[in-house]
C-alpha cells in the first residue's frame, strides 16, 4: 500500500464567516473537529494542518495536532498542500481535506486515497455524490461532474451537465414506489447528475508540478481549479459516495452543525 498523508489547508481569513475555523460553540473549534474527523481515516499515516497564521498554528498544537506554517500569500489551499509535500519526500499520496469540513467521513478519505493507489496512471482523485434535488441541480455553487465508464472525469461545470434534451428526468418522482419501472428508470437517469465534492488526493509528483501549470481558459471561465488539470491532459478519477457531509461557509451552516453536534 502506498504511503498516504492527509493535509488540511487552513486559512484564518474567511469572507462570509470571519475566522470560522476558530469558532468553538461546541467546546472545540471547527478546525479541531475537522482534524479529529480526518484522523478517522485508516489508510493515512498521519494528518498535518497547513496554516497561514500563528493563531491557527497555536490552536492546532494546543489540541495536540501537527501543524506546518505555510506562505501567508499562497494562492490556494492546493499550494499549501504542495508546500507540505516538499518536506515529505517519502509520502506518495496527499489527501487535501478542507478545514471547514468538521463532519468529513474517514471512509470518504480512504476511498479517494485508494483510487490513486489502485490506478497508477491517474494524477488526481476526487469524489462525487448523486444530486437529489432540482434546487441543487440549478445552483451554480453546486459543481457538477460527468465521468466516463472508468470513473475518469470528462468535465466539471457550474452549469447543468449533462443536458436533458428530451426532458426525460422528472425531479418530482422521488416519492413513487421503488419497485415501479418508472421509478427505477428515473432513479437511473438521475444518477447521471453528480455533484462534485471538494476533497482531492494528489500524487506527490503531480503536486510539485502544479505551480508550473498556467491558469487555463476553462478555469478562468468557470472559476474551477480542476479544469486546469483537465486542460493540461491530467487524469482525474471520480469515486462516488452516497452521503454528502456539509461544509461550513456561512453562519447558518455553523449553527446547523452546532445543533447536530449537541443533539
Amino acid at each position: 500500500m502506498s504511503s498516504v498523508h492527509i493535509v488540511i489547508p487552513a486559512r484564518l481569513a474567511s469572507t462570509r464567516l470571519p475566522e470560522k475555523l476558530l469558532l468553538r460553540e461546541t467546546g472545540k473549534t471547527v478546525l479541531q473537529h475537522t482534524y479529529e474527523a480526518a484522523c478517522g481515516a485508516k489508510r493515512a499515516k498521519g494528518v498535518t494542518v497547513a496554516v497561514d497564521h500563528q493563531r491557527l498554528f497555536d490552536e492546532v498544537t494546543g489540541f495536540g495536532g501537527s501543524a506546518v506554517m505555510t506562505d501567508p500569500n499562497a494562492a490556494s489551499g492546493t499550494d499549501r498542500v504542495a508546500e507540505v509535500a516538499l518536506g515529505m519526500p517519502a509520502v506518495d499520496i496527499f489527501v487535501n481535506v478542507q478545514g471547514d469540513e468538521p463532519e468529513i467521513e474517514g471512509d470518504a478519505i480512504d476511498l479517494v486515497a485508494k483510487l490513486l493507489e489502485d490506478n497508477l496512471d491517474a494524477d488526481v482523485a476526487t469524489l462525487s455524490t448523486p444530486i437529489r434535488s432540482l434546487e441543487d441541480l440549478l445552483d451554480p455553487a453546486c459543481v457538477k461532474v460527468v465521468r466516463d465508464c472508468k470513473l475518469k472525469a470528462l468535465y466539471f461545470s457550474r452549469s447543468v451537465i449533462p443536458h436533458d434534451r428530451s426532458c426525460q428526468v422528472d425531479w418530482n418522482t422521488t416519492n413513487t414506489e421503488s419497485t415501479s419501472p418508472n421509478w427505477q428508470t428515473q432513479n437511473r437517469l438521475r444518477q447521471s447528475y453528480q455533484q462534485h465534492l471538494g476533497i482531492y488526493a494528489y500524487r506527490r509528483s503531480f503536486l510539485l508540478k502544479l505551480s508550473q501549470l498556467p491558469e487555463s481558459p476553462l478555469e478562468q471561465l468557470e472559476k474551477l481549479e480542476q479544469l486546469r488539470f483537465l486542460q493540461a491532459g491530467c487524469t482525474i478519477l471520480v469515486g462516488e459516495v452516497h452521503t454528502r457531509t456539509r461544509g461550513i461557509d456561512t453562519l447558518p451552516d455553523y449553527q446547523a452543525f452546532v445543533s447536530r453536534y449537541l443533539g
